[in-house]
């Protein structure tokens, strides 16, 4: 009998653990929407959001318990308190509810890669144990604080991660340079498997590019630059704005909006823009469900990815470049490994990582070359069709139900 993932999945039941929000996640959301719309009972287990959302509440028939926890970003001692209690709560509730009615999966979401214990009272009674690594914290934590390899925090994530990965009976990740890296430290490339973060072609549905018109825009239509994501350093808002600034006179109609919850590197990057008297061109427009990302992009003429240079933007494959493709748009992103493991110099427009003034360049080469940049989508698009969510969420599926069916064993 030919293998179904359907039938290996239905009517089992899956507790999924995570340190953030749902539905504001969107890669756990994906997957758990993905398992759920193969008949399985998925739970999630993760933090409230100010007490903007119930404590229970179902959400396209996955069920939702959100403990008392907020997410503040901090020094180390307040991440690593913030972890320690959410890894215990979330353990008792995974363990109680296992022990009432018994748990086939256990998916749980990094960081932190120890959040892999909060499985382990359901894999003593069965459950296979699956431990999706969104971002490597080494790397991730070197860049947040300016730590070097050797670095005692360093040294103690990796081995954690270590011990993480050999806990779990499957590892995910989102990229090729991840799924390499995890690979040469922690395990056998075998156990660790890519799901890349895809967008939903249910939100972010497929058009065409389109040709704007260059250097003659009306002064009431914008030449209009687009950033969303996490407003932290490592980002490069600020890199973005400083580019804006070098552009204005020869794109004197640009504007770049920013979409994205509030922060104090977003409040640093405001005070800069005040004070070189940005306020008419750089619009912070606050944080926004997907749903209203794609109108937003919609009205943009080109998204960038400004990112500053760092060990963690050398390894990052940024979801919001398939988002801007997904919806026609040109894309300006820096030449960085887990980039251009995926694209070519056809497909986005590169720049250098942390530079400004090539930033800058590249926004007035999209502004002046409306065609080429067009063309640049076409290429970009035929990567985003060869990786999209329905292709990533197959993948998801038939590795999960493998796994269950096997026994833990994947081919």
């Amino acid at each position: 009998m030919p293998f179904s993932s359907t039938t290996a999945l239905r009517g089992k039941r899956a507790a999924m653990v995570m340190f953030s929000y749902y539905p504001m996640d969107p890669r756990p959301r994906r997957s758990a929407e993905a398992l759920v719309n193969e008949g399985m009972n998925v739970d999630v287990i993760c933090l409230t959001e100010g007490g903007r959302d119930p404590t229970r509440e179902t959400l396209n028939g996955v069920d939702i318990l959100r403990v008392p926890l907020r997410r503040r970003r901090s020094g180390m001692f307040g991440y690593v308190v913030r972890y320690l209690a959410f890894l215990l709560l979330s353990s008792v509730i995974v363990a109680a509810r296992s022990l009432r009615r018994r748990y086939e999966l256990v998916y749980v979401h990094n960081m932190p890669d120890i959040l892999v214990l909060s499985g382990l009272i359901p894999k003593v009674f069965g459950a296979k144990v699956i431990l999706d690594l969104h971002d490597p914290m080494p790397e991730l934590m070197m860049t947040i604080f300016n730590l070097r390899q050797e670095h005692l925090l360093v040294r103690t994530l990796k081995r954690l991660e270590k011990w993480s990965i050999q806990l779990a009976d499957l590892a995910l990740t989102v990229n090729v340079a991840c799924q390499k890296l995890f690979a040469s430290r922690s395990c056998h490339p075998e156990k660790v498997r890519v799901v890349m973060n895809s967008p939903d072609e249910k939100i972010f549905g497929f058009r065409s590019p389109r040709s704007y018109p260059s250097k003659g825009l009306p002064p009431t239509s914008p030449f209009v630059i687009m950033y969303h994501g996490s407003l932290v350093e490592r980002n490069g808002l600020d890199l973005a704005v400083d580019a804006v600034a070098r552009v204005r006179q020869c794109v004197p109609s640009v504007e770049l909006r920013v979409y994205g919850p509030a922060t104090r590197f977003l409040e640093r990057v405001m005070e800069s823009i005040r004070a070189k008297g940005l306020q008419e061109v750089v619009r912070y427009l606050g944080p926004r469900r997907a749903e209203d990302i794609v109108e937003a992009i919609e009205e943009c003429d080109v998204g960038i990815i400004p990112n500053q240079r760092n060990v963690f933007a050398e390894i990052n494959t940024p979801t919001r470049i398939f988002e801007y493709l997904a919806l026609g748009k040109p894309v300006i992103a820096p030449r960085a490994a887990g980039i251009q493991d995926y694209f070519d110099t056809t497909a986005l427009i590169f720049f250098e990582l942390g530079d400004s003034e090539d930033l800058a360049r590249k926004i007035e080469y999209v502004y002046v070359h409306s065609a080429e940049a067009v063309e640049s989508v076409m290429r970009g698009q035929e990567v985003y069709r060869a990786h999209t969510w329905r292709q990533e969420r197959q993948r998801l599926v038939n590795l999960v139900g493998e796994l269950l069916r096997n026994g833990g064993r994947l081919n």
